[in-house]
């Protein structure tokens, strides 16, 4: 039986996780008494005595907890945005180049930030088919359910009393250094950061991620990325979709509570428009650690996912 240990399960992605698996028969959860939930040695003793650890931690604690794993059998998962660009870590977003095999072989893995999965699935099979040019300037505006912001940020969404100014779309990150950049940078192959819209909304999950492009600027045509992304994304948790839109609109909630991602292409001969749809809590955080620790122990990728 596979040992899991959550360090940090009273959070939004830990509480999650641990609801995807605490009926899972083949695997036991290793849980601290709330008293020593914070407490270091506790801690220690239970990630060194798991099979696999999932950090649903601040990056600082995270950075933290992983020092303290020295158990050379103990893969970790980090939820966290510590470890995304850090040598020595696999990226956990599998249905991107040869990463599957690289995620399956290691014991150090960075779960993907939610807004930065939607980018790199559409720019990254771009960039390596020379669709798009390393150099090239992009910009994403991202559109997300409130509950990815934390317990504190969620609670002021479900407020009575909320300020009137939270029940409209909000821009945030305004100052361009949100810090999923680097990830989406690094990943996607890319020289230049993006200019980043990142939007909080007034519903509880779901995201909408697009990325415009001018035709005149890539090496290709629509039809060309439709041609890549049908044939890369073709599985259960990540699928190109021709027929997306509903009556002319596209709805960002409409992946809330499931674990897949929709692909897909609009736009004309002109102006190309890329999006992803998914659940900032499915594929953007619990279910992609989820099906990381599926790939890590030889299971079926989608056990446990919402599809």
């Amino acid at each position: 039986m596979t040992k899991i240990f959550i360090d940090g399960s009273a959070g939004t992605t830990g509480l999650r996780i641990h609801e995807r698996l605490k009926n899972r028969g083949e695997i036991e959860l290793l849980t601290l008494p709330e008293n020593l939930r914070k407490d270091a040695a506790a801690r220690k003793e239970a990630a060194n005595s798991a099979d696999i650890v999932f950090l649903c931690l601040p990056d600082d604690a995270a950075r933290e907890a992983v020092l303290s794993i020295d158990n050379p059998n103990t893969a970790v998962i980090d939820a966290s945005t510590a470890h995304r660009t850090c040598d020595g870590w696999e990226y956990g977003f599998p249905e991107i180049s040869d990463r599957r095999e690289r995620i399956a072989a290691s014991k150090r893995i960075a779960n993907p930030g939610c807004h930065a999965s939607g980018f790199v699935a559409l720019v990254e099979p771009l960039v390596r088919e020379k669709i798009i040019k390393k150099d090239a300037a992009l910009t994403c505006f991202s559109l997300t359910g409130y509950s990815g912001a934390g317990k504190k940020v969620i609670a002021e969404y479900e407020s009575a009393d909320r300020d009137t100014l939270m029940s409209a779309p909000r821009q945030y990150a305004l100052g361009q250094s949100h810090k999923h950049l680097k990830e989406m940078v690094k990943i996607s192959n890319i020289t230049t950061s993006p200019v980043f819209c990142p939007i909080i909304e007034p519903f509880y999950s779901g995201m909408e991620v697009t990325v415009p492009l001018f035709a005149k600027y890539i090496c290709g045509s629509a039809s060309d990325i439709r041609n890549i992304y049908r044939e890369i994304y073709n599985t259960k948790i990540v699928h190109y979709n021709d027929n997306a839109d509903e009556n002319g609109f596209l709805s960002a909630a409409a992946y809330s509570g499931r674990d897949d991602m929709e692909i897909s292409v609009f736009g004309n001969d002109e102006r190309i428009i890329l999006t992803a749809r998914y659940d900032n809590l499915g594929k953007g955080a619990s279910g992609s650690a989820i099906q990381n620790m599926n790939i890590l122990l030889g299971l079926d990728e989608t056990s446990g996912l919402e599809l």
